[in-house]
């Protein structure tokens, strides 16, 4: 699908609905946009929330661990074995 958009005084554009509905782009959707070689690339961004832990919930975490070295060991060594 091509579509002609003209680009405003302030530089936005504004994205056909059909190419928004086909792309699950909304209203405060996060995009990403690619200059590949002067061909502009817009397309839809993942986005992941990122929470911060504090030192004492960290340290809380820790004391709760009841996991031996053998087992995270093992746990681990199953992770890499299965990329």
């Amino acid at each position: 699908m091509k579509e002609t958009l003209m680009v405003s005084s302030r530089g936005q554009i504004t994205l056909p609905a059909a190419i928004r509905k086909r792309t699950g782009i909304r209203e405060g959707s996060a995009v990403i946009i690619e200059d590949r070689d002067g061909e502009l690339v817009l397309k839809p961004a993942a986005v992941f929330e990122i929470e911060m832990y504090t030192d004492k919930q960290i340290a809380d975490w820790k004391a709760a661990d009841r996991m031996s070295p053998q087992e995270k060991t093992a746990i681990l060594r199953k992770i890499k074995s299965s990329r």
